[in-house]
């Protein structure tokens, strides 16, 4: 396994420019087992996540070629077997949205109970209950969701849950729709911006989708899904947490392919701390503040604060004076890196799904270990800030959502190494690593992980 080594204290400064978005990528792929033909996808990200997704396709009987220019096609005419097998299933929830679109299709599917971040108890139940109420007939197998339909029917469905509309299950439910026979009306649907990108996918290869944005779809099915060409959504998850790191270090940064209006919640929380936000035509500018401010916010389904933006919001405000409130309405349970964020000296107290957080002077390096995607980018950012150099062990979570996150935050002057694992543990003194100060603003993108990985001392 792989660690971060970060050396804290250096403001970022630079432009950068945002990837697409892995939450709608994921689903979008799953999708194309629904079409009838190629599709050529555009923007998708080269993550961990993505690479799964790729797997489970192609083990289905899928061919993906990737092109030079970044597309990727994907052919789904020869799939063979609708089985998702636990092995690849379990090493990401998003898995579970092929259920949809091989019910649509092929009328059945065998597909694994799911797995992911474990950032609380996440069940699928929602997603079931809507595809039963299309006619299909679902049970639990050994660990598999077995479902069967000979055709779907068009129902009223409300996918409302305990903690908000599912999102997930709102794409499991729309794409599984598109093929039904009538007319399917989705209430309490997900208005998230990557709900919205597959809807747009799914209408341009010939589904009949209103309402997409809101919280009613409404879906006439059709006979079949063409070939299509896709460009998917900026991440905007992604370019809240490279703004969060520029107001952490006391840097400025130009994110280039910002989704500004996927964005406005977290652009306003930011603004309230006392971040300098500039919208521009081509993305955003994010400037440090002088005088932050504490502030109290909720994470919630979409228009609300992501909680996806959760831990890198709370890094933020272990270091903004006064005492802020942080409570989570969609995970619950999603406060794993508050642990590890007190560990370099944060002062904060986790009561049910709220957290108090007092701001502290500074954070100080120390050996931490990252429980999930988000909380692996929450120790980056506090490690960013922190003095000394920090070691996050478990980046492997980071994978799953941010490509070559390193690589971008040194060019932008920060000190990130990625290093193998020792078997030892514990913190990695400062003199048993020779950081480079070069500039790495004018050096091939391919080649800085090699430098850095060359700046490693010998005894370490």
């Amino acid at each position: 396994m792989d660690m971060f080594c970060i050396e804290g204290g250096h403001a970022i400064r630079g432009s950068v420019r945002v990837e697409g978005s892995k939450n709608a990528a994921l689903p979008i792929l799953a999708a194309t087992l629904a079409v009838d033909g190629k599709v050529s996808l555009s923007e998708i990200p080269q993550l961990q996540d993505v690479a799964t997704m790729n797997a489970l396709l192609q083990s289905m009987g899928a061919t993906l070629e990737q092109h030079s220019d970044g597309t990727l096609v994907v052919d789904t005419t020869e799939v063979h077997t609708t089985l998702a097998p636990y092995e690849l299933v379990r090493q990401m929830r998003a898995s579970v949205c092929v259920l949809g679109p091989l019910l649509t299709r092929f009328g059945k599917a065998r597909v694994s109970l799911p797995g992911g971040c474990n950032i609380g108890h996440r069940p699928i139940d929602i997603h079931l209950r809507g595809l039963a109420a299309l006619g299909a007939d679902i049970r639990i197998e050994s660990g598999y969701v077995v479902a069967e339909a000979s055709k779907l029917q068009g129902a009223e469905i409300d996918l409302n849950g305990l903690n908000g509309p599912t999102v997930t299950g709102t794409c499991n439910v729309m794409v599984a729709a598109t093929r039904a026979k009538g007319r399917t009306v989705i209430h309490n649907a997900a208005r998230e911006p990557e709900v919205v990108d597959l809807g747009r996918f799914l209408s341009a290869a010939g589904a009949r989708i209103e309402g997409l944005g809101t919280s009613t779809i409404e879906i006439i099915g059709v006979e079949q899904l063409q070939s299509v060409n896709h460009c998917v959504i900026p991440d905007r998850i992604e370019a809240a947490t490279l703004a969060i790191a520029a107001a952490i270090t006391g840097g400025e940064v130009l994110i280039d392919n910002a989704p500004k209006a996927h964005m406005e919640a977290v652009l306003e929380i930011l603004q309230r701390i006392g971040v300098t936000v500039e919208i521009l035509e081509t993305g955003l500018r994010v400037a440090a503040g002088t005088n932050y401010q504490p502030v109290e916010f909720i994470a919630e389904p979409y228009p609300g604060i992501p909680t996806d933006t959760q831990a890198q919001l709370m890094a933020l405000l272990t270091l903004v004076p006064g005492e802020s409130r942080i409570t989570d309405d969609v995970f619950p349970e999603r406060f794993m890196h508050a642990a590890e964020l007190i560990r370099m000296g944060a002062d904060i107290q986790v009561r049910g799904n709220s957290a108090i957080v007092r701001g502290v002077s500074c954070l100080s390096a120390a050996p931490v270990m990252a429980s999930d995607l988000r909380a692996s980018a929450a120790l980056v950012l506090a490690a960013l800030a922190a003095n000394g150099v920090t070691v996050i062990r478990r980046v492997y979570h980071l994978n799953r959502g941010y490509r070559a996150f390193e690589d971008k935050l040194n060019r932008l002057g920060a000190k990130v190494l990625r290093v193998d694992d020792s078997p030892t543990g514990g913190s990695v003194p400062s003199s048993h690593i020779n950081w480079n100060s070069a500039s790495h603003a004018d050096k091939p993108e391919d080649t800085i992980g090699d430098e850095w990985e060359n700046c490693i001392a010998t005894e370490f």
